[in-house]
């Protein structure tokens, strides 16, 4: 017999409420396209249908390579309505990597973006449908569209705990993992969401984040749920998202510090007439750039997570108190990570033995966290879920101080942490202390071999457009702000840092240029 008091916990049921209570309201602004939430769900159920007269497995996992565009919204529902699985297979990938994604996936059909269809050169044997983005007849994701029917789909869920998405981690060591998500972990992330950014049925979110990535940090859904317009952008680009936060009055974004700063240094930065809220992860913002939105009406909200956390896990959530303090003090307190969301459990930082550090703001330790929102493992990767899971918690690799007010503050990722002369030293804080330097854009810090220290720090600088300074300035300065030792030993300035694909300063690949020819990659 049914359970009268329980639902299975789905986030793909916030659409059918918003299309029924909002039918007419702008669901999705594309350009000059607009669809209404009535529209939205016609679109998706056609979509869904036509999947499952394709006579797909329940299980069976269904491909999207595509930027955020209509088509990567409409698959973020349809797919998981009719119980297929979604692999949101990153953009920014080369073709070898995409091809692997497909294969470990086992993705039984491939929905591409015609801008992206040659990363899918090495993929054979799959069904693959042409995303033209015009929504016209004609375009063959239309088309493909077309032949489904617009009447409401019933749900095949029959356990919340079942698989709704795979996303695959970046891979910056060894090939990278299928992170799985459940049907309820997303649901309960996506509300996490809504309440934590204040949003409401008037809220304008720009997407500026991936869709690919963590399915944009469960945004889709999140929006969703709350009658929300969804801004697509096929392209982040800071002058047209100055642009869009005026023409379309838009309330919400997210995005990583590689993404923000160059935003808020736009020449067509200025002070907003209304409050934009954005959310800020994937690297811990410096307390300059927090400083600096401030300052053009654009409020920050810190998030932390991992893909494996289904994006944001933690946020470092305002106290009344913080008002009264100096506008660069409450910037450096709003840099921590905070500690876990609404919907999430508290994180936990531990030693290596998984006992809890004291909370003094200095002993370093691993954040560990467990709850709704940690992934269910690893698709087809029994060893690394053990592993990520030991001890009852999932094991993040990122190295963090515990605050005495409970707040927690990543220091690094474990292997960043750079040890000179027995010292640790955080690179993350350099790197705040070198931003804060009026001339810089942007600073990464990895550890060089030293013949006497094993190790010491340098700084990668990019510069402000106009702005100048020399190494010695930038030692100087640091020395100047936090303890000599911590200073870099060397400077090297350079038009641009590598990235991932989404937005992390890749390290490793700095790191490794440094020590070439060691027999060793730390001192």
């Amino acid at each position: 017999m049914e359970k009268v008091y329980r639902t299975e916990l789905t986030p793909v049921s916030f659409l059918r409420r918003s299309a029924y209570m909002f039918p007419n309201k702008t669901a999705i602004v594309h350009g000059d396209r607009r669809y209404t939430y009535q529209q939205f769900e016609e679109r998706v159920n056609r979509l869904a249908s036509r999947l499952y007269q394709s006579g797909f497995q329940k299980g069976e996992r269904i491909a999207f390579l595509c930027p955020n565009i209509p088509p990567m919204l409409e698959g973020t529902f349809a797919v998981p309505l009719v119980g297929l699985v979604l692999v949101a297979i990153n953009t920014r990938l080369s073709a070898g990597e995409v091809e692997y994604i497909v294969e470990h996936s086992n993705s039984k059909m491939v929905f591409v973006d015609s801008e992206l269809e040659e990363l899918l050169e090495g993929v054979e044997d799959i069904e693959v449908v042409r995303i033209e983005d015009t929504g016209d007849e004609g375009d063959p994701y239309e088309d493909y569209l077309a032949e489904g029917s617009p009447a409401a789909v019933e749900s095949v869920l029959e356990d919340e705990e079942e698989t709704i998405s795979i996303n695959y981690t970046s891979g910056t060591t060894g090939q990278p993992k299928g992170v799985m998500y459940s049907h309820r972990g997303a649901y309960l992330n996506a509300l996490a969401q809504a309440i934590e950014l204040q949003m409401n049925a008037e809220t304008k979110y720009l997407w500026t984040l991936p869709m690919f990535h963590c399915n944009g940090w469960t945004f889709p859904w999140a929006v969703t749920a709350i009658a929300g317009t969804h801004v697509c952008l096929r392209k982040v680009e800071p002058g047209k998202i100055w642009e869009l936060f005026e023409s379309e009055g838009i309330t919400h974004y997210c995005a990583a510090p590689t993404v923000q700063i160059p935003l808020a240094n736009h020449e067509d930065a200025h002070e907003l007439d209304h409050q934009v809220i954005t959310a800020i992860g994937g690297a811990p913002p410096s307390p300059t750039l927090l400083a600096q939105f401030e300052s053009l009406n654009i409020s920050c909200i810190h998030l932390y997570g991992l893909t494996e956390t289904y994006g944001p896990n933690t946020i470092c959530e305002w106290h009344s108190e913080w008002s009264e303090l100096p506008r660069e003090e409450q910037a450096k307190l709003l840099a921590r990570q905070g500690q876990g969301h609404v919907t999430a459990g508290l994180a936990k930082v531990v030693d290596d033995e998984m006992n809890n550090i004291p909370k003094d703001g200095e002993t370093m330790g691993e954040i560990i966290m467990c709850g709704n929102t940690v992934m269910k493992g690893y698709f087809d990767d029994q060893e690394a879920t053990k592993q990520a899971f030991e001890g009852g918690w999932f094991h993040s690799e990122d190295i963090a101080v515990w605050h005495p007010d409970g707040y927690v503050e990543v220091r690094d990722r474990d292997k960043d942490v750079i040890i000179s002369g027995g010292e640790n030293i955080s690179s993350v804080e350099v790197e705040q202390t070198i931003a804060e330097h009026p001339a810089v854009m942007e600073a990464a810090v990895v550890s060089i071999p030293d013949e006497q220290w094993g190790e010491r720090p340098k700084a990668f600088v990019t510069i402000k457009k106009g702005e100048e300074a020399t190494e010695q300035e930038i030692i100087d300065f640091c020395k100047e702000h936090i303890a000599r030792f911590k200073a870099p030993a060397s400077v090297e300035f350079s038009e641009e840092l590598p990235k991932t694909s989404t937005g992390k300063i890749q390290k490793f690949m700095l790191r490794e240029k440094e020590w070439e020819g060691q027999e060793r990659r730390v001192g």
